[in-house]
């Protein structure tokens, strides 16, 4: 990275780290078989795929037969929401999501609502965390699908997922419950087993892995209708050739994580972050204490989103407006949280990694400080 960028769109994607490179170049150099195929080469691919896997089930801590490679977290989530939609559909069609997911879990239940499906869109609070006792009351005979992300993408909040998993269990609903947990792998610990869900989608770019790769954790026993057809990979629930290169830089990624490690150092940062930029005026932090360490998301009442952005950037800082899948759009996120509309228009989502270093944040209070300055003296 040049040293004077100040990168913290870690949320939108990470850079790919040392590990994944040698991985990906070794694949592509070395082992560049098919795994399917029964010779040596498809025989030494197959090798490497399953190593993969492993690796991936250990990070999640379930078995390495729950693992299905995926090309990223929009296919691993298309995949659980419509595949466990059709695949319960005799026992019920009420599935329930929050207000604040991903687009690829928002506008997959939108689908399946115009197919005849009744959908629960949970309300939220202030900081996009789901209202308990709403999803309490939603649960009966019908339910087959619950699906809230671990991790909101924009605001940071932590869901409750352990707390869901038991309403789920104790209403005695057949409902599967799955989580996006696309921000949260690698950041926090996660185990599918002590959350208590069925479907877990993860993805490599944001772990400092290739585009192009991901993977949906699907419980032992549990099975799916794949919207997707092919020669039966990865248990025909993704069906297709795997892209090797990209699922050994997975392998590369996900095997270089010390998830608690980073997660003390960028605990740190973003507190510094924090309480320097409560000392900036006309700054309003939007995400909840509690939040994941690595997002925070602030506003600048008054100055709109894309010219800070503008600015930033001409400085080499880069943030993010919000979702990077909901580009040019306003946030359902921060809209849903029922923020007021000059919170949403002046937001900003600032986003670290485990390469994150201090002299960038230096550089976002810096910019910051010149940004508000410049749009208030042409104001």
């Amino acid at each position: 990275m040049c040293p004077t960028e100040a990168y913290l769109d870690n949320s939108a994607t990470t850079r790919v780290c040392a590990e994944a490179i040698d991985c990906m170049l070794d694949c592509v150099k070395n082992n560049w078989g098919n795994p399917s195929s029964l010779h040596e080469r498809g025989m030494a691919a197959e090798d490497l795929l399953e190593k993969a896997r492993k690796c991936v089930a250990g990070a999640l801590k379930c078995e390495a037969s729950e693992i299905v490679f995926t090309s990223g977290g929009t296919q691993s989530n298309n995949i659980a929401v419509f595949g466990a939609a059709s695949a319960l559909k005799r026992k019920g069609n009420k599935i329930i999501t929050s207000a604040v997911e991903h687009p690829s879990v928002m506008k997959a239940f939108d689908r399946l609502e115009s197919e005849g499906y009744e959908v629960v869109r949970l309300s939220v609070d202030r900081f996009g965390r789901v209202d308990l006792e709403q999803l309490k009351n939603e649960l009966n005979e019908k339910t087959v699908l619950v699906s809230v992300m671990a991790v909101n993408n924009e605001l940071g909040t932590i869901e409750p997922i352990k707390e869901i998993s038991a309403l789920i269990k104790r209403s005695g609903c057949p409902a599967l419950f799955h989580v996006d947990a696309v921000q949260a792998f690698g950041k926090i610990p996660l185990s599918v087993r002590s959350l208590g869900v069925d479907l877990m989608s993860i993805s490599s770019h944001k772990i400092h892995g290739p585009k192009g790769a991901g993977a949906l954790y699907v419980k032992k026993g549990i099975r799916l209708v794949s919207p997707i057809v092919g020669g039966g990979q990865e248990k025909d629930i993704r069906p297709g050739t795997e892209p090797m290169p990209a699922i050994a830089g997975f392998y590369g990624a996900a095997g270089a994580l010390d998830t608690k490690k980073s997660l003390e150092r960028i605990t740190a940062l973003r507190n510094m972050t924090v309480e320097k930029l409560k000392n900036i005026d006309g700054v309003v932090l939007n995400s909840p204490e509690d939040a994941l360490p690595y997002i925070i998301n602030i506003s600048l009442p008054g100055l709109p989103s894309e010219a800070v952005l503008n600015l930033l950037s001409n400085m080499n800082i880069y943030v993010s407006s919000g979702s990077a899948c909901a580009k040019g759009h306003k946030s359902p996120v921060l809209t849903a949280a029922g923020l007021p509309t000059e919170l949403i228009n002046s937001s900003l989502r600032i986003s670290f990694s485990r390469f994150t270093e201090e002299k960038e944040i230096e550089m976002l209070l810096d910019g910051i400080n010149k940004a508000l300055s410049t749009l208030r003296r042409k104001k």
